[in-house]
């Protein structure tokens, strides 16, 4: 799993355009999901915000937006691109694979684009637990990560592949997702798509979820 440390050398070493990850201009699908009305304006976190663009449009678009990131450098440079561009965001650090208790019922819709593959396995249960304390009754939740499906040539075959800057990414099937997310969210879409990348395409799942009541969400089932 892609450290803090990690990341902090990444954000603090390479130049925003040397992220590849890092693009400015929000990509269709999120665009599509505040364009369709699946979300309207809200309190909304953004989950591995990273250096905050798209915090930064969403709040531009009305929505009162928190970005959360591992990275204390990305955390810093989020701040710094929401005052350029003049919008209100709230910028925290947060590790959303240890207990996060902070924001119980805060938001009504999170979500996270291309993070999730940055989260081993053993790391989900806690991280979903998380997103599902956070949200009110009734809250939206998308989240895009890499497939197994994706192409051999980035980072090698397998489920584990090693990226050029030296992460190494967890690579998942729509049917382990769908177990990870049923207990805790209403599935309304759950589905391989390919999206928009820095250097090219990339072949993800994608999930439109909504929060299930359940009896005790305070702890992981295992």
């Amino acid at each position: 799993m892609t450290d803090k440390h990690q990341m902090d050398a990444i954000y603090r070493d390479l130049s925003p355009e040397e992220i590849p990850w890092n693009i400015e201009t929000p990509p269709a699908l999120l665009v599509e999901l505040a364009e369709s009305g699946w979300v309207t304006p809200c309190d909304a976190v953004d989950l591995g915000c990273g250096a905050g663009n798209y915090a930064v449009w969403f709040a531009s678009k009305g929505f009162r937006m928190t970005g959360l990131d591992l990275s204390p450098q990305a955390i810093e440079l989020a701040r710094r691109n929401a005052a350029e561009k003049g919008v209100t965001c709230q910028f925290m650090a947060r590790d959303m694979t240890g207990v996060v208790e902070d924001f119980d019922g805060a938001f009504d819709f999170a979500y996270d684009w291309e993070v999730l593959h940055h989260v081993f396995p053993e790391y989900r249960e806690q991280y979903v637990l998380n997103v599902h304390r956070m949200l009110r009754p009734g809250g939206k939740y998308f989240s895009l990560c890499f497939s197994e499906d994706e192409s051999p040539s980035f980072g090698g075959e397998g489920k584990y592949r090693k990226t050029p800057l030296g992460t190494t990414l967890y690579f998942s099937s729509e049917q382990e997702l769908r177990e990870l997310f049923e207990p805790w969210f209403v599935i309304e879409d759950l589905r391989t798509v390919e999206t928009e990348g820095k250097n090219g395409s990339h072949v993800c799942v994608k999930a439109l979820l909504s929060k299930r009541e359940v009896r005790s969400p305070n702890s992981p089932r295992h």
